[in-house]
């Protein structure tokens, strides 16, 4: 994977989801390492999109805090973005954790889809080493939803990682790129460049089905009334990965309702997450 190169910053101005806004950008010390309060925003690239929001649970104490590293969904198409898990990222933050909202260059942005979609969700994750605050980093959980899902499943099975989850949770996630490429009007094929035939070895790399087994443990959640990505597409990636996947299943639940911070499923993820 090409490596990015790692930039943090905190913008000291209002910056939008996309990176848009003036910025002030002060010097990095020689380690690399910044101090990051609460609500500061930490920029992980050089990209417009490389952004991140790092909040800590308030009057919880002086830490260190386990985390939870959002990774938003939209089929990773530009049309969404990082408000998707805004949130469940504040009922996180209210219950003790410290929270990782971060964007990242998807299909139509310069440089998103595969592979530096990939690129910056590794580089993200691995930034959390690099900000110096109250951070529990032996406590990392990382929660995506959807095709966010799908990244998040990729983190805990990429290579020589920096940061290491204790768990990786897939809300209704796309675990299996090859088996869905009807899903979402061609959006594997638009993300991956191509099909399984032709371009295997992005498939290899990027599939969480072909990079079985797990390094990582993996939570599924999902709803059975979800009609965007159907658990039938979804449960031979869980039966394939066997004892290193657990699995959540809500049978009034659809594709949305899993990152609904009042709804049962989100309950039950983090009654999950304070158990291991």
């Amino acid at each position: 994977m090409r490596p990015l190169l790692l930039v943090l910053a905190v913008l000291v101005a209002a910056c939008g989801a996309d990176g848009s806004g003036n910025e002030t950008i002060p010097a990095v010390t020689d380690s690399g390492v910044l101090k990051v309060g609460i609500g500061d925003s930490v920029r992980y690239g050089d990209s417009p999109q490389q952004v991140g929001s790092l909040r800590l649970p308030i009057d919880a104490g002086e830490g260190p805090f386990p985390v939870i590293a959002f990774i938003h969904g939209g089929f990773w198409r530009n049309t969404y973005d990082s408000s998707l898990s805004e949130p469940q990222a504040a009922d996180a933050r209210s219950k003790g954790y410290a929270t990782w909202n971060f964007e990242y260059r998807r299909v139509g942005d310069e440089g998103g889809g595969y592979p530096g979609t990939l690129d910056d969700i590794a580089t993200a994750i691995d930034a959390l080493a690099r900000i110096d605050a109250p951070l529990d980093l032996d406590r990392v959980f990382v929660v995506g939803h959807s095709a966010g899902g799908h990244l998040a499943l990729w983190v805990g099975q990429r290579d020589d990682p920096v940061v290491v989850p204790r768990l990786v949770v897939g809300q209704a996630p796309v675990a299996d790129l090859a088996g869905s490429l009807d899903l979402g009007r061609g959006a594997v094929e638009g993300f991956m460049g191509g099909t399984p035939e032709q371009i295997p070895a992005a498939y290899d790399e990027a599939d969480p089905a072909r990079r079985l087994p797990v390094k990582v443990p993996q939570l599924i959640v999902h709803g059975l009334r979800d009609d965007d990505v159907p658990f039938e597409v979804v449960a031979p990636y869980i039966d394939k990965a066997g004892d290193s996947v657990d699995a959540l299943l809500f049978e009034d639940e659809g594709h949305f309702d899993v990152i609904d911070p009042a709804s049962p499923s989100w309950e039950a993820t983090l009654a999950y997450l304070a158990g291991i």
